[in-house]
């Protein structure tokens, strides 16, 4: 594979990712969304979906890392490094037009993230509750559910370790890689951990995902967007980069 064409797909392929998996926490989170409040379930399958689209679609072109955790462990267990920053700088590339695009789509729900006006008590005849505007950051990137940073930063080791090292082990099993289904089964693999280890800190288990968002979302002209949070920002990229260095490791030794 090219370096051109590993820029290329990764680009193409996390812009797919973040588009879905933010798209999905958008109209689950945002007032005027028709998916609102539908539940994590409903986020854990979309950024499975986000993975499945976003994986065969670069997988010719990169081979669809889609995630510098992936690419790193990976270079550690095989040694070679060589193209690893043209990944990384896809990656990044594209988790931050992915977010842009699911701005545009949601533009309209964005805009109306205003406070009504009336009362805020209720005695306007709501109860007050939708009338104050939607914080914006969960959409983009991650956001602890306990702020503890040695306690979420082992959150997201553990969680990208159960990502990589199975990627990587699923590429004993014969003919799964040629039959096509290998990125069916990462996929399935993405919605097990939301559903089972996501809960503590949204499973960010991929710096690209959480940290070019993030850097949108602090440029976005959204009105009442909140904060961005860069006290928490390191967090959702060193964990995952240490639990898939560590993945690597582990294969590497064991398989």
């Amino acid at each position: 594979m090219s370096n051109g064409d590993i820029f290329v797909g990764e680009i193409i392929g996390t812009a797919i990712l973040i588009l879905l998996g933010a798209g999905v926490c958008a109209a689950v989170t945002l007032r005027h969304s028709k998916a609102r409040a539908s539940g994590w379930v409903v986020i854990a399958f979309g950024w499975g979906f986000g993975v499945l689209a976003g994986a065969y679609t670069a997988a010719p072109l990169s081979g669809g890392h889609l995630n510098p955790a992936v690419t790193l462990g990976i270079a550690v267990d095989t040694g070679e490094w060589g193209k690893v920053w043209v990944y990384l700088l896809g990656q990044f590339v594209g988790a931050m037009l992915g977010a842009v695009l699911c701005y545009l789509t949601y533009f309209a729900q964005f805009q109306a993230n205003v406070a009504r006006s009336g009362t805020t008590d209720g005695t306007d005849g709501t109860d007050g509750t939708d009338d104050e505007p939607v914080p914006t950051l969960g959409v983009f990137s991650t956001i602890p559910e306990i702020r503890n940073p040695v306690a979420n930063l082992v959150t997201e080791i553990i969680a990208t370790v159960g990502l990589v090292l199975p990627i990587l082990a699923f590429g004993l099993t014969e003919g799964l890689g040629e039959s096509g289904t290998l990125v069916l089964i990462v996929s399935l693999l993405v919605v097990g951990i939301g559903l089972s280890l996501g809960g503590p800190t949204g499973y960010a288990i991929n710096p690209a995902r959480d940290l070019g968002p993030r850097i949108v979302h602090t440029f976005l002209p959204i009105p009442n967007k909140g904060t961005s949070d860069w006290g928490y920002a390191w967090i959702p990229v060193a964990g995952p980069l240490i639990g898939g260095a560590l993945a690597g490791l582990v294969y590497n030794l064991a398989f």
